[in-house]
């Protein structure tokens, strides 16, 4: 039975390249598309996200997903000099990959990043073996163990036109732990006992020293970087000056659509954000 291979080394994933244009997509076979070790298989999916059964069918030529229809591979080293095949950034393949795709290499990434993590039971150190395709249990205490989420918010923060500015503006900022010179928006993890618009307003308050209202729902996108859940949401400035907070971003400002900085990439939900309001800006 034909399986997709979710092969992953060090951030990168195996691919296959198609075609005389070059496209690529997770490979499809009975047969892994390298040779493989038994420890290189971490678990099997045959129980898939929803938005996901539809394009692993494509994949398969089939009209359903079969038992252990995804292999998710650990590979000790990457895989190089294989024709048809490449290696590729996970982040770098959703510009590739169909979406279904990419998440569904994120989720495999998630998998094999929660299984190297999870070794040994943390309530009496016996090792934990596994127990479902995405489950483990303790071989001593019977403890049962799932992998957990680290939830952030993300926020797009606007102000409506005014005297200074002649347009609707966002807050942009730039965190010191981005790789890029790219602008961003804010963002932090929740923490135990608060709700995700106290996040939203804790955040914006800690980072910027400003104060926001009508915070709405936006969206949410997985975040396998390792093992995040994006949770966006849109905000009206209320008041406050600006007071970045220097430990966790080395500039920020207002900006409208005509002046906006580099921005961050189509993968991620800022991106989705950002894109939304400059279609839609006042």
């Amino acid at each position: 039975m034909k399986k997709v291979w979710a092969c992953l080394c060090a951030g990168d994933i195996l691919l296959r390249r198609e075609g005389a244009d070059g496209a690529f997509s997770l490979p499809v076979g009975e047969e892994a598309p390298i040779s493989l070790k038994p420890w290189n298989i971490v678990t099997t999916l045959s129980s898939l996200p929803h938005s996901a059964q539809s394009d692993v069918s494509r994949l398969m030529n089939s009209e359903r997903v079969g038992d252990e229809a995804v292999v998710v591979v650990r590979l000790d080293n990457p895989a190089v000099g294989i024709e048809g095949f490449e290696m590729m950034n996970l982040r770098s393949s959703f510009d590739v990959l169909s979406a279904d795709e990419y998440n569904l290499a994120g989720k495999a990434a998630e998998l094999i990043y929660w299984d190297q993590n999870s070794k040994f039971c943390g309530c009496c150190g016996a090792p934990m073996r596994w127990e479902t395709e995405i489950s483990k249990r303790c071989t001593n205490c019977g403890k049962e163990l799932w992998p957990q989420l680290a939830t952030a918010v993300i926020v797009r923060v606007t102000k409506g036109p005014s005297p200074e500015v002649g347009e609707e503006a966002i807050l942009l900022v730039h965190a010191k732990n981005f790789r890029r010179p790219y602008y961003g928006l804010v963002a932090g993890f929740v923490e135990t006992g608060e709700t995700l618009e106290e996040a939203v307003r804790r955040e914006v308050c800690e980072e910027t020293g400003m104060e926001i209202e009508n915070i709405r729902y936006f969206g949410s996108q997985p975040w396998p970087y390792p093992c995040g859940l994006m949770v966006g949401f849109t905000a009206d400035y209320k008041e406050g000056g600006l007071h970045l907070q220097r430990s966790e971003l080395s500039s920020g400002g207002w900006f409208t659509r005509n002046n906006l900085p580099a921005i961050p990439g189509k993968a991620s939900i800022a991106r989705r954000l950002i894109d939304d309001w400059v279609e839609n800006a006042k």
